[in-house]
C-alpha cells in the first residue's frame, strides 16, 4: 500500500506543479500578488498534492469496487420498481454529498443554501434513474441526449438570464470527486451483466445525463422560485501577516471541512452497508479494504478541500482581478487558456475517468491521449469564458452552437466515445474549477465592471462542453486509423495472395 501511495504522491505532484509554477511566474511579473496571498496557494497546492494522493488511493480500494458491486447486483433483483426506487435515492445521496455543489450554493446566497441543492439533488436522482434504465434496455444514448438538451435550450429561453448561467454551471459541479468514482463504477457493473457486445460502449454515458439533471432542475426553479435575483457572494481575499496567521487559515478552516465530507460521506456509507447486509455481496477482506479505502477517501477529501478553498479561491480571484485591471486586459484570453490547460490535471476525478477509460477499452484508448484532449478542451472554454468576460457576450452564443456541433457528432464516432466525451463534460468541471477557475473569472469581470451574474458565471457550464467536442475529435480520429490499419492488413492480404498466385504458376 505504501509504494501505492508514493506512486499517487507523484502522480499528484505532475498534476499540480505546472498550474503552481504558472502563478508563481505571473504573481512575480505581470501580476504581483501579496506575500499573504501567495503563501496561502503555495500551502493549498501542498494540500492538494496530498489530498489528491489519498483521494484517488481511497476511490480505488472503496468507491470504485463498491459501486461496480452494486451496479452488478441491483438489477438481478428483478424488481424493477426497487431498482428504480434505490437508484433515485443513490443519486439524490452523492448530490447532497458532493462538496462542489456546496461551493456553488454559497456563492448564490439570495436563493437558499437548501432549496438550491435539494433541487439538483432531485433532478440528478431523476436522470440516474433514466441513465440506468437506458443502460440496461440498450437505448440509444444519442437519442436521449438529443431529445433532452433541445429541451433544455427551450426552456432557458423562458427564465431569467442571471439563472441560466447559475443552471448550465450546476449541472458541471454535480459530478465531482465523490459523484464521479461512484456513478461510473456502478454503470460499469450494470453493462457487465448483460454480457452482449455493446455492453462496454453503454457502461459509459451515466455521468453525462446526470449533468442534464440539475439543469432542468434549476431552470425550473427559475420559472417557479420567487426569491429575487441569484445574486452572488463576491470572493474576499484575506490579508496574512505572519506565519502563524497563514496556518492558522487552514487550521480553521479544516473542521469545517472535516464536517462537510463526514456529511457527504456518512450517507453513502450507511446505503453500502445496508446494501451489504441485505446482499452480503462483499466477503470479509474485501470489506476489509473497503474500509481502508473509506479512510483514505475521508482524508483525502478533508484535504484537498481545504488547499482549495483557503489557497485557491483567493488567488484565483486576485489574479483575474490583476490582469484585467493591467494596460492589457486582452492578455487574460492567452494566460487562461494556458491555465486551463494544465488546471484540469489537477482536477481528482478526471484521473478516475482516464483510468476507467484505458481499462474498458483494453489500453486502445491511453490515459495520455484522453488527457490530452481534456487539456485542449478546458484550454478552449477559458479562451470562450474570458472572451464572455471582456466583451459581455451571450452565453447562448457559445452553448447553442457548441452542443449542436457535438450533438451532431455523436453520429460520426464509435458509439463509446460518445459517452466518455459526455461524461469527461461532467468530470472536467470539478473543484477546480469551481474554487480557482470560476473566482478568476468573478475577480476579472469585476474589475472591467462586467456583470458577474450572466458574464462570469457560466464558465463550469463552457469547461464541460468543450470536452465534448476534442474527445469526440480524438474518436474520429481512432475511427480513421481503425480503418487505415484494416485497409493496411487487406492490402497485405492480397499481397500475399499475389505472391502465392506467382509461386505456384511459377511451379
Amino acid at each position: 500500500m505504501n509504494k501505492i501511495l508514493w506512486e499517487k504522491l507523484y502522480e499528484a505532484l505532475t498534476s499540480v506543479l505546472p498550474i503552481t509554477a504558472i502563478v508563481l511566474l505571473l504573481s512575480m511579473t505581470i501580476a504581483p500578488m501579496p506575500v499573504g496571498t501567495l503563501a496561502l496557494f503555495l500551502m493549498g497546492a501542498a494540500l492538494l498534492i496530498l489530498g489528491m494522493a489519498f483521494f484517488s488511493l481511497g476511490t480505488d480500494v472503496s468507491m470504485i469496487p463498491m459501486g461496480d458491486g452494486i451496479g452488478a447486483q441491483l438489477p438481478q433483483t428483478k424488481n424493477l420498481g426497487a431498482v428504480i426506487l434505490v437508484t433515485l435515492l443513490i443519486g439524490i445521496l452523492i448530490t447532497i454529498a458532493e462538496p462542489d455543489l456546496q461551493v456553488l450554493a454559497g456563492q448564490v446566497p439570495s436563493i437558499p443554501n437548501a432549496v438550491l441543492i435539494w433541487t439538483v439533488a432531485v433532478g440528478v436522482g431523476l436522470f440516474f434513474v433514466i441513465a440506468m434504465l437506458r443502460t440496461l434496455f440498450k437505448i440509444s444514448l444519442s437519442r436521449l441526449l438529443i431529445l433532452f438538451y433541445i429541451v433544455v435550450f427551450v426552456l432557458s429561453a423562458f427564465v431569467p438570464n442571471e439563472f441560466v448561467s447559475v443552471a448550465f454551471d450546476s449541472g458541471g459541479v454535480t459530478t465531482g470527486p465523490i459523484t464521479v468514482p461512484f456513478i461510473m463504477s456502478l454503470g460499469i457493473g450494470l453493462a457487465s451483466i448483460r454480457g452482449d457486445r455493446d455492453a462496454q460502449d453503454d457502461s459509459f454515458g451515466l455521468v453525462a445525463l446526470c449533468s442534464i439533471g440539475p439543469i432542468l432542475a434549476v431552470l425550473l426553479l427559475g420559472i417557479f422560485f420567487r426569491g429575487g435575483d441569484p445574486g452572488y457572494t463576491p470572493v474576499s481575499v484575506p490579508t496574512v501577516e505572519s506565519t502563524r496567521a497563514l496556518a492558522g487559515k487552514f487550521v480553521h478552516a479544516l473542521p469545517d471541512y472535516i464536517h462537510e465530507v463526514c456529511a457527504a460521506l456518512v450517507p453513502i456509507i450507511l446505503f453500502c452497508a445496508v446494501f451489504q447486509l441485505v446482499f452480503r455481496r462483499f466477503h470479509k477482506l474485501q470489506l476489509q479494504k473497503i474500509g481502508i479505502g473509506f479512510a483514505y477517501t475521508f482524508i483525502g477529501l478533508a484535504l484537498f478541500l481545504t488547499g482549495v478553498s483557503v489557497g485557491f479561491m483567493p488567488a484565483g480571484h486576485y489574479l483575474g482581478q490583476q490582469l484585467a485591471k493591467s494596460q492589457h486586459p486582452w492578455i487574460l484570453l492567452p494566460l487562461g487558456m494556458l491555465i486551463g490547460y494544465f488546471l484540469v490535471t489537477a482536477e481528482p476525478a478526471v484521473h478516475v475517468l482516464n483510468k476507467q477509460v484505458e481499462t474498458i477499452t483494453n489500453g486502445g484508448i491511453s490515459q495520455r491521449a484522453m488527457m490530452l484532449s481534456l487539456s485542449v478542451g478546458v484550454s478552449l472554454s477559458v479562451g470562450l469564458a474570458m472572451v464572455r468576460v471582456l466583451t459581455g457576450l451571450s452565453i447562448y452564443y457559445i452553448l447553442i452552437p457548441g452542443y449542436t456541433a457535438a450533438l451532431i457528432m455523436t453520429f460520426f464516432v464509435p458509439r463509446i466515445f460518445t459517452g466518455i466525451a459526455f461524461d469527461s463534460g461532467g468530470v472536467a468541471s470539478g473543484p477546480m474549477t469551481t474554487t480557482f477557475l470560476l473566482p478568476f473569472a468573478m475577480g476579472a469581470c469585476e474589475a472591467l465592471g462586467g456583470n458577474v451574474l450572466t458574464d462570469a458565471f457560466g464558465i463550469v457550464a463552457m469547461v464541460a462542453m468543450t470536452p465534448l467536442l476534442t474527445i469526440q475529435a480524438l474518436g474520429i480520429l481512432y475511427r480513421r486509423r481503425e480503418q487505415d490499419g484494416k485497409a493496411a492488413v487487406s492490402s497485405e492480404g492480397e499481397v500475399e495472395e499475389i505472391i502465392e498466385l506467382e509461386e505456384d504458376t511459377h511451379a
